[in-house]
């Protein structure tokens, strides 16, 4: 089976225990109630079962990434750049985009992944503009 991005909308039981295992931190209940066409809530799903997470909150021409997490089993293994890659493809009118710094890896682990997804370090957070690929 081939891993694909999904924007969810409406959370299934598997889901909200796949999600459990990614964000234990996170009543999914609480934010499925919260998605609208500003939070979208995006994740890898390979096999029937979900391996990484994104929240994304989308205001006008700009975004913004947090709770970026990749199950620990499977990470370093494309799973994570494949889904910010996929939710920047995924939200064209989208220009800048930023990235919360609350996920749990050490902060070097997130720099090589930030800049190896094409952000930048600015004012303090990871950012990263449409318009820096052209």
């Amino acid at each position: 089976m081939k891993l694909t991005i999904i924007r969810l909308q409406q959370l299934s039981e598997q889901d909200r225990s796949d999600l459990k295992k990614i964000w234990p931190q996170v009543d999914a209940e609480a934010l499925e109630a919260t998605l609208d066409a500003q939070h979208q809530l995006y994740a890898a799903r390979f096999n029937d079962r979900l391996l990484a997470a994104v929240n994304v909150t989308i205001a006008a021409s700009a975004g913004r990434l947090s709770l970026l997490e990749v199950r620990e089993v499977t990470r370093r293994r494309g799973v994570g750049l494949y889904l910010v890659e996929e939710v920047l493809a995924q939200n064209p009118a989208v220009q800048h985009w930023s990235v919360a710094q609350d996920g749990t890896s050490e902060p070097a682990v997130i720099a090589a992944f930030m800049q190896a997804a094409g952000f930048t370090q600015q004012n303090g957070e990871w950012a990263y503009s449409s318009q820096q690929s052209k």
